[in-house]
């Protein structure tokens, strides 16, 4: 859930500078989850291009950046089934000899276009939020997630046990890509994100928990939906949320559940005249968030039906369910990781009220967890506020000097 970012998403990324392809193939041919596809370096960037490019994108200067090495990867993980597929993300290491590279996790936030992903995009959300902390030394992970970027299919929107799937398996081929350019990443995983990427951060971050080969340290959130039932989409039903926003998601939404859970018979069911006959081709993986909300109503009351609009607010059946097995994750993560949540009083995309509800379900099963409200600032003002105290937090944990 990611309003387009008014800076970052019109600039052009000038500052990468072209590399010829540097094409690495996984020797094991076995679909072991996590093996690694393939690996192309899609840029490289002195420490004054890193600072030229964040620049441009309203970001300060970073004292003493470090060059970076984009790659693109290939991997393979499962779909919603669970049957074997290949997902995409993009991998982001510091030009340093250091080994044993504290690690970020990086959870981007909602995107329609398979073209925004981290693993395709020269800018944008996804490209700049890993270069950014890679910048300050850090390797940074960006899953793209299932369905987007060159992954097939459909992207399985807010899918929580895909999202964090997903994540685990990309961290997987990235050690082994980072192992081909003699760099050892460290297995205890920082893990944050923005918007769904808030959502698939906890996700990942319970995850971890369970994994033999790595381990979380650390999760900060930015402004996730993490209680769709009884926050989110009352906010979306009553108005709190902008309207336009709000159309889309539950577009988005909807759409995406009935791939999993066959949550209406038709689209007619759940979404007015002509939207019933045009929605589920705008969320195809072709269109952009602003071409898809040009073609939607300004409001949840004129996209869906008047039956389906009250169900929104009294779910039962399949309904029900995808909202409640999608709505776990701050109920799934144990003691031992530190989580420190991140929201804004005045976000009318993501209300502040999922992250207070994260933060009571993380409290209640012992978790070490803090919500810091940034203020009465929009969506990606959260983002814009939050960012600089992750990477504080981050660099405290880690034992890194602040750049």
């Amino acid at each position: 859930m990611i309003k387009n970012l008014p800076r970052i998403a019109a600039l052009t990324c000038a500052a990468l500078v072209a590399t010829a392809p540097l094409t690495t193939t996984a020797a094991a041919a076995a679909p072991a989850r996590g093996a690694l596809v393939k690996a192309e370096q899609s840029a490289r960037m002195t420490s004054a291009e890193v600072n030229a490019f964040l620049g441009k994108a309203g970001f300060p200067e970073i004292a003493d950046a470090k060059g970076v090495d984009v790659y693109s990867v290939s991997y393979r993980t499962v779909d919603v089934q669970g049957r074997p597929t290949t997902a995409t993300g993009s991998l982001v290491l510091p030009q340093t000899s250091a080994h044993d590279l504290r690690v970020v996790s990086y959870s981007h936030g909602t995107m329609a276009d398979k073209q925004e992903a981290p693993s395709v995009a020269s800018k944008g959300e996804g490209r700049y939020l890993p270069v950014y902390f890679a910048a300050h030394g850090f390797a940074a992970a960006a899953a793209d997630y299932l369905g987007l970027g060159e992954g097939p299919g459909a992207h399985p929107y807010m899918h929580t046990a895909t999202e964090a799937g997903a994540s685990v398996d990309f961290l997987k081929a990235a050690r082994t890509l980072a192992g081909q350019h003699q760099v050892t990443l460290d297995k205890r995983i920082m893990v944050t994100g923005f918007s769904q990427g808030g959502h698939a951060a906890m996700a990942l971050g319970a995850a971890l928990q369970k994994d033999r080969d790595l381990d979380v340290s650390a999760i900060a959130p930015i402004s996730g939906p993490f209680d769709i039932e009884h926050a989110e989409f009352p906010a979306a039903v009553d108005g709190t949320l902008d309207g336009r926003s709000a159309a889309f998601y539950l577009a988005y939404w909807l759409t995406s559940m009935d791939r999993v859970y066959d949550i209406y018979q038709e689209p007619s069911e759940a979404f007015r005249p002509p939207y019933d006959a045009k929605v589920t081709d705008l969320l195809d993986g072709s269109h952009d968030r602003d071409t898809i909300a040009a073609a939607l109503p300004s409001t949840p009351d004129e996209l869906l039906t008047p039956a389906y609009l009250g169900k929104l607010g009294k779910p039962t059946g399949r309904l029900l369910k995808a909202i409640r097995e999608n709505d776990t994750t701050c109920r799934d993560l144990r003691p031992g990781a530190q989580v420190r949540l991140f929201a804004a009083t005045g976000d009318r995309d993501v209300v502040v009220a999922n992250s207070a509800s994260c933060l009571k379900e993380l409290r209640a099963r012992h978790v070490d967890a803090t919500l810091t409200e940034v203020g009465e600032v929009n969506h990606f003002g959260s983002l814009r506020l939050s960012l600089p105290k992750v990477l504080a937090w981050f660099q405290q944990r880690s034992g890194a000097s602040a750049g």
